[in-house]
């Protein structure tokens, strides 16, 4: 995993939440001297993300403890799966237990919603992306699992592309511009090397936007035989992605209109974490 450096401080900010005031339960309850092993245990099956992250917990909270990774990142896991193992003092393990399993249970979550999707529209030219809706101060984790889980990253923030959406566009409008002339001004007004996608929702709103020279058309909640239309509109001019009210029981026939990308904000805004615990042998 790279960017170590950022990784640390997110995971610096975390055990101060947590352990900022001391673990009262186990310093008044284990002796600072006694050490054990203890198992990382997955209990459901799923896509494992953030095993590094969970040893990092570890060696901030206690540097003398042994993290020992059985299972690497974007494994597939059954439950019953032991993925690491800890050793060393007691203490150290219990006062970090729980924000690591915070962590490798969070972005398991999101590794396996993410394979699910992929998995989902295998065979098609469609590839699954996630979006800006994350966890505040997580969102470079997030996107890592989304990656762990065979997703690819939209933006990772404001800066990295032009994405005019529904209140620019009504903004534009407040001041006599319309969409045509805005994709245009924002071409004229950024590097060359940033892509113009354009958020539209009907047909007609993807003509306007292609002719003013979009590189992307973001498809907003818009009918599969509109998708389609719209496909066969831009026939490779541009790129395509679809988003909104997108599931797992839609996706596949979203996909087979032959857009380039779905993206879906419940990878990351609503997941369920996976069930992962740490046990004392």
């Amino acid at each position: 995993m790279k960017m170590e450096s950022q990784i640390r401080a997110i995971v610096d900010h975390a055990i101060m939440e947590d352990l900022g005031q001391g673990d009262v339960t186990t310093d008044a309850l284990i002796p600072p001297a006694l050490e054990v092993r203890a198992s990382i245990l997955v209990k459901a099956s799923g896509v494992l993300a953030g095993i590094e992250v969970a040893e990092i917990v570890f060696q901030q909270v206690d540097p003398s403890l042994v993290f020992e990774r059985l299972v690497q990142d974007g494994t597939g896991m059954q439950a019953g799966s032991i993925v690491g193992v800890v050793t060393g003092k007691a203490a150290g393990i219990l006062k970090a237990e729980r924000v690591a399993l915070n962590f490798l249970q969070h972005l398991s979550g999101i590794a396996t919603e993410t394979a699910k999707y992929v998995a989902a529209v295998a065979g098609t030219r469609a590839r699954i992306l996630d979006t800006r809706k994350t966890t505040p101060g997580l969102r470079l984790l997030e996107k890592y699992a989304v990656r762990t889980g065979g997703g690819q990253n939209h933006r990772q923030n404001l800066g990295n592309g032009v994405l005019i959406k529904d209140n620019h566009l009504a903004a534009l409008r407040a001041g006599g511009v319309g969409l045509g002339e805005g994709v245009k001004r924002a071409r004229a007004n950024v590097p060359r090397h940033l892509k113009i996608e354009v958020e539209v929702d009907a047909v007609e709103q993807a003509q306007i936007a292609l002719d003013a020279g979009a590189d992307i058309l973001l498809l907003d909640n818009m009918r599969t035989t509109d998708m389609r239309r719209v496909v066969e509109l831009v026939d490779g001019r541009a790129l395509t992605e679809a988003s909104g009210g997108i599931t797992l029981g839609n996706v596949r026939a979203v996909a087979e209109t032959g857009v380039d990308f779905i993206s879906i904000g419940a990878l990351t805004h609503s997941v369920k974490a996976l069930d992962i615990s740490l046990e004392f042998n």
